[in-house]
C-alpha cells in the first residue's frame, strides 16, 4: 500500500504481540487501534490489507456500518458474531452463551424474540451479556486471537456502538481479549454528551494509538499512476492527476480506471481531460455516469441503495418488477461499470447480495433517487420485506421512511416492531417506531394505546419523556380500567424516578379515589403510600402512617395487592420503630412460603421491585438479616438471570451489603458496597441507588476505622447537602454525623445530627438502628452538655425498648453508660452485651465487649473483645471519640 507503512505496521505489531502471548499461554492482551480519515482516503483498503495479514494466524470477524442502517439495532454486532458462532455446534452455542441464549439470541438474530407478553429486556443486561459472550468466544478461539475490524464506524447503530465500548471497558484487569479496529470518519468537533460521536469518542480516548489517513502525495500519485497506466506516464500528467484528485486514493484510483477504459495516454496532451473525467467520478458526475447506462440500471441502483443490505436479486426483482433475468443483466452492467459488486458472504444467508463498490456510491445513488419515488420505494420495500417473513422490526427502518398516510396496518406494524425491539434491549428503537406511528396517526380509539406504549418504552431510561406520553394518554379515551390503572401506576413510578416523588404520591393518590374498591385500587394506594413514605419531607407523617395501619388492618393478603400494601406498612411501621415482632409478623405475612408470591417477584414489572424490597429492608433492620439474605441473594439471582445489569442489580448489591454491615461481616459488605457502586457508576451519577450504598459504604468504613477512605466516597459522590429529595438508606444525615464526628469535627457533627433528629423526630420516625442520630448526638454532646445528653440517650432507651431488638436495646444501654456512675456504667454495659450477644450485630457486640473491658479493666475481656472486632474486619484501634465514663475509673 502506498504511503501506509506506519499504519500498518501499527496493526501488524498489535497482531504480533496478541498472537505471541496467545502463543505462550498467558493472558491474550489486545487493545484498540483507530483509523480516521476522509471519504476515499484509504480505510477500507487499509483494513482489508490487515484482515490479509491476520487472517493466517487470527479469527478475524468484520463488519461494516451503513448509511441508511443506522436504525436498525444490533447490525454491526450481527455481522460480527454470527459468522464466527456459525462455526459451532448448537449445544456448543448454548454454552458460549452462559445461560443467556433465550436474552441475548434474539438481538443477534439466532432466535425470535420473545412474545409481546414477556418483560421488555434491560439495554444494560443485553449489552453486558453480549460482551461476556464475545469473552467467552475470545477464550475459545485463544488459539486464533479475534481480531474485529469495523469500518465506517461513524454509520454503525447506538446499540452495536454502545456494545464495544462495554466490551472495551467491563474487564477489571483492563486486558482486552481481542484486537479492535475501528475505522471511521472525522468526528464533529463538539462530541460531548451521548449517540454515536460521543461513544466513538470514548472508544478512541481508550485507544492504544489513534492514526490519521492522510492524502497521497504527488510521488505516491504518480507511482499509483504508472503501475496502472504505465512507465511512460510523464510529470505533467501525474501532477494535474494529483491537482484533480488532491490526491484522494478513491478518486484516483477510479480516474485512473477512466483514463485507461478511454484509452487515453498518460501524457501532457491528456491532462486537460483529467478534470472533467474526474468529475464524473464523485457526487453529481457519478449520478450521470449511472444516467448514461440506461433507464434500467439506474432503477436497480436506486433499489440496492435503499434495500441495502437486503439487495438479494428476489428482492430486488420484486422491488423494481423486473424478471430476474433483467435483474442478472443491468447487475452485470453495473458491477462492469465498478459501480456494485457481490457483497462478501459472512454468512450463508448473505451470498450473493450486492453492495455498492464504495460508500461514497451509495452515499451518491440514494441521495439521487427522486425523494417521491424514494419514498415510495420504501413502502414497497416493507410489504416486499414483510412478504418474505423477515418480520416487523427489519420491516420498521422502511416504515420510518414512508410519508404518514392514515394507514392503520403501518400504525400495527410499527407497534409489533417496537415489541421485537423492546425484546432485544433497544428502547430507542422501539421510541422511534412509536413517534413514526403517532404522525401516521393511529385511529381515535388506538391512539392513547400508542401513547401509551411510547410511555412503557421510556419508564426507566427517559422517565421525563414517559411522564409527558403516559398523561397524554390518561387524558384521551381509548384505555381501558386494567389499562388506565396501569399507566397511571407507571406514571407515578416515572414521576419517582424523576425525583417528583410528592407528584408521583398525589397522582396515584389522586387516581385510586376515582378507581372502584377492588385490586386495581389497592395497586395504586399502594403507590401513593411507597411514595409519600419515599418522600425526604412531608407534612403529615404521621397522619399517613395512621391511614395506612387503619387500610391495612383486616388484610388477610389473599391477593397480591393486600401483599403489597401490608409491605408498605410493614417498611413504614419499621422506620417509626414500632415492635420489631409485630413488623417481622407484617413481612411474613407478605411471603409465600418464604418467597414473594407469583406477580410479586424481584422483576415483575406490574408491581416492581420496590416490593419485595421493602420486605427485606423491614426484616434486616428488626434483627433478621437471615429472611432478608434469601430475598436479597434470590434479588441477584433473578436480575442475573433476566439480564438486569444495571441499577436494579446495582441495588440488589446494595442490599446484601446492607445484610452483611448488619451481621458485622464489614469486609464482605464493603465487597457488595463496592460492587454495588461499580454496577451503578456505569449506568449514571447522583440516581438514587449512588446515595443508598454511598451512605452504606460510608457507615462500614468508619466501622472498619477506615476514616480517610469514608470521606473520600463521600466527597467523590457528594454525600452531604443538598440531599435528594427521597430518603436514604439508612439515614444520609445520620450517617455523615457519624463520620463528621470519627473525623474530629465535633461542631459539625453536632449540627448534623441535631437536623437529622428535627426531620425524623416530627414524621414519628425513631427507629435507632436505620437512623442512629440519637446515640452519635449523645456521645457527641457529652463531655460539653452532658445533661441533654443524658436525656437523648434516655429518651433513645425509651424508643429502643419499644422497637425490642437485641441490636438496638444493646446500643441504647451502651449509650446509658456514658452518663452513669462506675458501677451502673459497667452494669448497663453488661446488660448491653447480653443483649448483643444474643443478636446478629456481632460488630455492635465487639463495640459492646471492648467498652466493658475498658471499664472492667479486665485484660483477658479485652482479648476476647479485640478478637471479635477483628473478625468483624473492624480495628479495634479506632475508638469511639467519647467512650462510656466507667473505662476512666480503676477497676473496683
Amino acid at each position: 500500500m502506498l504511503e501506509r507503512g506506519p499504519e500498518l505496521a501499527a496493526a501488524v505489531h498489535a497482531v504480533d504481540e496478541l498472537v505471541a502471548a496467545a502463543t505462550a499461554g498467558g493472558p491474550v492482551n489486545g487493545g484498540i487501534l483507530v483509523y480516521r480519515g476522509e471519504p476515499g482516503i484509504g480505510k477500507t483498503a487499509l483494513l482489508a490489507e490487515i484482515r490479509r495479514t491476520a487472517q493466517d494466524r487470527c479469527t478475524v470477524l468484520t463488519a461494516r456500518g451503513g448509511e441508511t442502517l443506522t436504525s436498525v439495532p444490533f447490525h454491526l454486532t450481527r455481522q460480527l458474531l454470527q459468522p464466527a458462532l456459525d462455526g459451532f455446534g448448537a449445544e456448543e452455542v448454548r454454552q458460549l452463551f452462559g445461560g443467556h441464549f433465550d436474552l441475548l439470541a434474539p438481538a443477534l438474530g439466532l432466535a425470535p424474540p420473545p412474545p409481546p407478553s414477556a418483560a421488555p429486556a434491560d439495554p444494560q443486561g443485553v449489552r453486558d451479556g453480549l460482551a461476556r459472550l464475545l469473552d467467552r468466544l475470545a477464550e475459545r478461539l485463544r488459539d486464533r486471537p479475534l481480531v474485529l475490524l469495523v469500518d465506517d464506524a461513524q454509520w454503525a447503530d447506538a446499540e452495536s456502538l454502545d456494545w464495544l465500548d462495554t466490551f472495551t471497558r467491563i474487564r477489571r484487569d483492563g486486558r482486552l481479549p481481542a484486537l479492535v479496529v475501528l475505522a471511521h470518519r472525522p468526528l464533529p468537533t463538539e462530541s460531548s454528551g451521548s449517540g454515536v460521536p460521543a461513544t466513538l469518542t470514548a472508544i478512541g480516548d481508550r485507544a492504544v494509538l489513534t492514526l490519521g489517513l492522510h492524502a497521497l502525495t504527488l510521488a505516491a500519485t504518480a507511482a499509483l499512476a504508472r503501475d496502472v497506466l504505465g512507465g511512460h506516464a510523464d510529470e505533467p500528467f501525474c501532477h494535474e492527476l494529483w491537482t484533480v484528485t488532491s490526491g484522494n486514493p478513491y478518486e484516483t484510483v477510479e480516474l485512473l480506471a477512466k483514463v485507461r477504459d478511454r484509452m487515453l495516454e498518460p501524457v501532457a496532451g491528456s491532462a486537460a481531460l483529467l478534470r472533467d473525467l474526474g468529475a464524473a467520478a464523485r457526487g453529481g458526475g457519478l449520478v450521470s455516469r449511472l444516467e448514461e447506462l440506461g433507464a434500467g440500471p439506474t432503477r436497480l441502483a436506486w433499489a440496492i441503495a435503499v434495500l441495502d443490505s437486503d439487495s438479494t436479486p428476489k428482492l430486488l426483482s420484486e422491488l423494481t418488477g423486473m424478471p430476474p433475468s433483467e435483474v442478472a443483466e443491468h447487475t452485470d452492467r453495473l458491477r462492469h461499470a465498478r459501480i456494485v459488486q457481490t457483497r462478501s458472504a459472512v454468512t450463508a444467508s448473505a451470498k450473493d447480495r450486492l453492495e455498492f463498490s464504495h460508500p461514497l456510491i451509495a452515499t451518491a445513488v440514494y441521495g439521487s433517487v427522486p425523494p417521491a419515488f424514494r419514498t415510495a420505494l420504501h413502502g414497497r420495500a416493507a410489504w416486499a420485506l414483510t412478504a418474505a417473513g423477515l418480520g416487523p422490526a427489519a420491516v420498521s427502518r422502511h416504515l420510518l421512511e414512508v410519508h404518514p398516510d392514515d394507514d392503520e396496518d403501518v400504525v400495527s406494524q410499527l407497534r409489533a416492531a417496537a415489541v421485537e425491539h423492546l425484546a432485544v434491549g433497544a428502547p430507542e428503537a422501539a421510541r422511534r417506531c412509536l413517534n413514526r406511528a403517532l404522525a401516521e396517526p393511529p385511529r381515535a380509539e388506538t391512539y392513547a394505546r400508542v401513547l401509551y406504549e411510547l410511555g412503557c418504552a421510556s419508564l426507566l431510561t427517559a422517565p421525563g419523556a414517559t411522564v409527558r406520553h403516559l398523561r397524554s394518554a390518561l387524558e384521551l379515551p381509548g384505555l381501558d380500567d386494567a389499562l388506565r390503572i396501569d399507566a397511571t401506576h407507571r406514571l407515578a413510578q416515572a414521576l419517582a424516578h424523576d425525583n417528583q416523588l410528592q407528584e408521583a404520591a398525589r397522582t396515584a393518590g389522586a387516581a385510586a379515589t376515582r378507581t372502584p374498591p377492588g385490586t386495581g385500587r389497592r395497586r395504586l394506594q399502594a403507590a401513593h403510600f411507597m411514595f409519600e413514605g419515599f418522600q425526604a419531607a412531608e407534612e403529615d407523617g404521621p397522619g399517613r402512617s395512621r391511614r395506612l395501619a387503619e387500610l391495612t388492618e383486616h388484610f388477610t393478603c389473599a391477593d397480591n395487592s393486600e401483599r403489597a400494601l401490608v409491605a408498605v406498612r410493614a417498611f413504614d411501621g419499621m422506620m417509626r420503630g414500632e415492635p420489631a415482632d409485630e413488623i417481622v409478623r407484617l413481612c411474613d405475612r407478605t411471603l409465600v412460603d418464604g418467597v414473594p408470591a407469583r406477580g410479586l417477584g424481584w422483576t415483575d414489572t406490574t408491581w416492581g421491585f420496590e416490593i419485595p424490597a421493602l420486605t427485606g429492608i423491614a426484616y434486616a433492620f428488626s434483627d433478621r438479616p437471615d429472611r432478608a439474605e434469601a430475598l436479597f441473594g434470590e434479588a441477584v439471582r433473578a436480575f442475573e438471570i433476566s439480564g438486569w445489569s444495571g441499577a436494579h442489580l446495582a441495588f440488589a448489591h446494595t442490599l446484601l451489603g446492607l445484610v452483611h454491615r448488619r451481621r458485622g461481616n464489614l469486609p464482605r459488605a464493603q465487597h457488595h458496597l463496592e460492587e454495588g457502586l461499580r454496577l451503578a457508576d456505569r449506568v449514571g451519577t447522583g440516581l438514587p441507588v449512588h446515595w443508598d450504598t454511598a451512605c452504606l459504604l460510608i457507615d462500614t468504613l468508619v466501622a472498619r476505622g477506615r476514616i480517610a477512605e469514608a470521606r473520600d466516597v463521600a466527597d467523590h459522590y457528594a454525600f452531604g447537602p443538598p440531599w435528594p429529595g427521597a430518603i436514604v438508606l439508612p439515614d444520609g444525615p445520620s450517617v455523615l454525623g457519624r463520620l463528621l464526628l470519627a473525623e474530629g469535627r465535633r461542631e459539625e457533627a453536632v449540627s448534623t445530627l441535631e437536623a437529622a433528629a428535627e426531620s425524623l423526630a416530627g414524621r414519628g420516625r425513631h427507629h435507632g438502628i436505620w437512623a442512629p442520630w440519637p446515640f452519635d448526638l449523645a456521645r457527641a454532646l457529652a463531655t460539653t452538655d452532658p445533661d441533654r445528653a443524658a436525656r437523648i440517650a434516655t429518651e433513645a432507651h425509651t424508643h429502643a425498648e419499644r422497637l425490642g431488638t437485641p441490636t438496638v436495646l444493646g446500643e441504647a444501654l451502651r449509650s446509658l453508660a456514658l452518663f452513669a456512675a462506675p458501677e451502673e456504667s459497667r452494669r448497663l454495659l453488661t446488660q448491653a452485651v447480653e443483649h448483643l450477644a444474643a443478636s446478629p450485630s456481632r460488630y455492635e457486640e465487639a463495640r459492646a465487649r471492648l467498652d466493658l473491658a475498658h471499664a472492667t479493666g479486665s485484660a483477658t475481656a479485652l482479648a476476647e473483645a479485640t478478637s471479635l472486632a477483628a473478625t468483624c474486619g473492624a480495628d479495634p484501634a479506632a475508638a469511639d471519640p467519647v467512650t462510656a465514663r466507667a473505662s476512666s475509673h480503676p477497676p473496683e
